[in-house]
């Protein structure tokens, strides 16, 4: 086995760890986001809002998790995509940084720029 070999094999699987970590923590988000709204005292004054909220974050989780299985099983279809939403993520970690949220944006482009990389790498022609 050569040091390609190795390479890509650990980068696949980085990536398939990667992207099931981050989809679970997209449910976690929408599990957190529900216990807000459960526990306000007052009336949600945006429950569309929410609503899309919870679409948004249960359609990401669900494709992130495909493409873990994509690169699970040796095929390309989940590239693609996989890098693009880490890419959209730095994005959003670099935003973040800007508004000085750093607790935030530190993890989330962290965990982004391990993903997108084992993702480019963790795929063989």
């Amino acid at each position: 086995m050569g040091i390609s070999d190795r390479l890509y094999e650990g980068s696949r699987k980085v990536a398939v760890a990667a992207l099931r970590f981050e989809a679970i923590i997209l449910l976690a988000l929408i599990v957190y986001l529900a216990l807000l709204a459960a526990l306000r005292t007052k009336p949600l004054s945006a429950p569309l809002a929410l609503a899309g909220d919870f679409i948004g974050l249960t359609l990401a989780a669900i494709g992130l998790f495909a493409c873990s299985i994509s690169f699970k099983n040796g095929k390309s279809w989940g590239r693609a995509p996989a890098v693009l939403a880490n890419l959209i993520a730095l994005g959003v970690a670099y935003f973040m940084l800007s508004g000085k949220f750093y607790i935030g944006a530190y993890p989330l482009g962290a965990i982004a720029f391990v993903t997108a990389g084992a993702s480019v790498l963790g795929y063989r022609e």
